[in-house]
């Protein structure tokens, strides 16, 4: 339930770095990856977030990773969900990472294909955390 997925996943990063954790981003979406790339460099003034794509040479000593093939995406502490459907063969995927974090928009058209993840994990035996942050987002 946040208004901007893509600053609030900047705001999970900016946590999960200052906790020394690693991260990965997915989402097929290549323009929203290359834009959620950006706002990295930007949404802090003081903040430096090192990050590449999953396949750059430098990605296995980046703490910061992303791509749109979630097979390329190396075990990271947090993953960051920023698609509207799940991964395929997701199972597998989730199992790389110590934490999964799946942020949904306050949108209706958001909260639809939100909804319709959350159902898929419960269906496969995934008891998913909901934290609403809509009074917390920028």
């Amino acid at each position: 339930n946040v208004a901007n997925r893509l600053l609030y996943a900047c705001r999970v990063v900016r946590k999960a770095r200052a906790n020394n954790m690693t991260v990965a981003v997915w989402t097929r979406d290549a323009h929203k990856l290359d834009f959620f790339a950006r706002q990295l460099w930007s949404f802090e003034p003081t903040g430096f977030y090192p990050h590449v794509a999953a396949d750059d040479e430098l990605a296995a000593e980046t703490p910061i990773v992303y791509h749109t093939d979630e097979k390329l995406l190396p075990a990271r502490d947090v993953l960051i969900l920023l698609d509207d459907e799940v991964p395929d063969d997701w199972k597998t995927l989730f199992d790389r990472f110590g934490r999964v974090i799946d942020i949904v928009g306050a949108t209706e058209a958001e909260r639809l294909p939100a909804r319709q993840r959350f159902k898929t994990y419960r269906a496969a035996g995934l008891s998913p955390i909901a934290h609403d942050q809509g009074a917390h987002n920028a």
